[in-house]
Parts: structure tokens; sequence; C-alpha cells
């Protein structure tokens, strides 16, 4: 299921942080450092950091004393390099705990109460007002609406995407993550910054016929079902990180259905920025290096267009500095 990359965008600054592997052979943490990629494992001053599992995660383990040593490593270090296109490219990251966020981008929220509203209901004005003032109630009241994910629907940047048999509204979910790289346990806005190691493209992909519980609607949304099949949350291409991928409150996140533009929306939109979605998630939660917390999609989805995902499509994403990924719809048991 997982491809080879035919094209990418270069990410922002001087590297990038990535997990790959050569046809068949075992994953492996690597710098992307214009189209080559250096094997971390063969990076001598990296070494102690991947020995007892070389991977991204446990770079994050330690992530204030790794990241100059990267910075060395790819201004001229030793080691072994290779052409990232004869790669695979695996997700970045194996976190251990995925948060997310829902109705977290201002227009979004708006389309999406309009989208649901059942025929015969309230008018669009008076739904939009409505969402409106609902989203500057939790803004003022500082209450981002977070959940829990799992790590088991995460799938490369190229893979294919699954559509299962029982979801008849797939829908596409375009984000911003941010990667923990230092234990944060309720830590304020101010704070949260100094916990990201860097930024990563998630598609948080949703059943929307999965969302609400008909049997019991008192009880609300269905996230596990609706959100959690395997290869519905696509991740990467890469780990930016943060020194290099700008402003988080200021990048362009864009999603192409078969190259018609669906999404393209500024993080400008966000109600709750990052810093304080992770200090919210970390009130909670102890957040541990590696972890994600998606920080919600944009307007554009494909409730919004009324065209939801079908086998043969490809989804392309990108965001302003952290590459693209692309993703194949396929069905069930099919090609």
């Amino acid at each position: 299921m997982e491809s080879t990359v035919v094209t990418q965008a270069t990410p922002a600054g001087p590297f990038a942080v990535g997990t790959f592997a050569a046809g068949d052979g075992a994953a492996y943490p690597g710098l992307v450092i214009g189209d080559q990629v250096l094997d971390l494992r063969t990076a001598g001053p990296l070494a102690p950091y991947l020995a007892a599992a070389p991977s991204v995660r446990a770079l994050l383990e330690r992530w204030d004393e790794a990241f100059p040593l990267l910075r060395e490593a790819a201004a001229g270090g030793t080691g072994e390099r290779r052409p990232l296109a004869e790669l695979r490219v695996l997700p970045p990251v194996r976190p251990r705990q995925v948060l997310q966020s829902g109705a977290n981008y201002r227009t979004h929220v708006i389309d999406l109460a309009v989208a649901h509203e059942p025929e015969g209901g309230r008018p669009a004005e008076r739904v939009r007002e409505e969402a409106a003032a609902m989203m500057d109630r939790r803004a003022a009241e500082d209450a981002p609406y977070l959940f829990i994910g799992l790590p088991s629907a995460i799938t490369g940047p190229y893979d294919d995407v699954v559509l299962p048999d029982w979801c008849a509204k797939p829908d596409w979910e375009l984000e911003l993550a941010a990667v923990i790289g230092r234990p944060a346990y309720r830590v304020s806005p101010e704070q949260a910054a100094g916990h990201i190691a860097g930024y990563t493209i998630a598609n948080d992909l949703t059943a929307r016929d999965a969302v609400f519980r008909r049997d019991m609607p008192e009880i609300g949304t269905d996230w596990l079902r609706a959100k959690n099949a395997p290869t519905f949350t696509p991740l990467g291409p890469y780990l930016v990180p943060a020194a290099f991928a700008g402003d988080p409150g200021d990048l362009r996140v864009t999603l192409k259905l078969n190259g018609r533009v669906m999404q393209d929306e500024s993080t400008k939109d966000m109600i709750f920025d990052v810093a304080r979605l992770v200090s919210c998630a970390s009130q909670t939660v102890e957040l541990l290096p590696g972890d994600l917390v998606l920080t919600g999609s944009p307007a554009g989805n494909g409730m919004h267009w009324g065209r939801l995902l079908r086998p043969g499509d490809v989804m392309e994403g990108s965001i302003t500095g952290l590459g693209v990924q692309r993703n194949r719809c396929v069905a069930e048991g099919g090609a």
C-alpha cells in the first residue's frame, strides 16, 4: 500500500526530519536535506540517541539535546546519504497519543452547521448567526473542543486511503499538527511553544454518516467510529522543526481533490491558536514526546461542496513550509 514518492515540495528550513525505508527494509529516521536523506543511524553524534530504538520518537525524547546535533549533521556531518526519490516515505513519527481539535475554524464551523441543518429546518442565515455566537462564547470561555484519536489510524503521506464498505460519507479534513518534543503537563499557553518540537501535516478523515449516534442522540458524537478507521489519518511527509516552520498562526492550508482546490484557508481563521490548544490538552493529559495535537480543519470539506470521497479520488494536501502529501482513495478490498 505504501508508495515511492514521485514529486514533493521542499520543506522550510535547512532540513526536516522524517522516517524512511529502502524497499522492504527497516524503517529508520533521516534528515531531508534538499533531495537527499541522511541516515541518522550512521551519523556519529546521534548514535547514542538511537541505540535503543532507531526512530524519530527516540530523538524527540531528548529533543533539546538532539536538535543542535541535527543542525550539525545537516551542515556537513558524516553519514550515509541516499536520494530521497529512491526511498519510501513513512509517517514521520509514531505517537503514543493523538489529541484532536474539533470546530476550531470559524468558517468551517459555520459551513458545517448549515450543511447539517435538516431540510425544512432553520433558515441558513439564522444557523450562521447562532454558530458565530457559539464560537464567540467558546473563545471567551477559553474552552476548545478536544477529543482523542487513535495512532492505529495513521498512514503514510503517500499511502492509499482505504474507504470502508460501511462508510457512506467519507470526507477530508486537512490540518496542521503540532508534534510534542518535551513532556507537557498543565502548561500555560505562554509555556506551550517550548514543548513543541515541530509541525507536520495531517488529513483527519471523517465518516460523516457515523459522527452522530442516531440511536442515542443525547450522547452526541461518536468519534471512535467516525475518525479512526485504518488509514484515516495520513501523516507527513516530514516533521519540520518549529524553528523553521514560521508562524503557526499564519500558514496556508490547501487541499486539492483530483487537482481541484477544495480547501484553501489561513490558520489565522483558527478560534484557538496552537499554544492554547496544547495548553488546554495538557490540563488533563500529560503530553509525551512524539504525541500529536491536531489543530482542526478549515472550511472547504466535502459536506460543504456536496462532494464526498470516492474510490479513485486523489487528495493532495499542503501547508506552507511543511511539504505535500498525496493519497489515493481505494475501496475496501479493492485497488
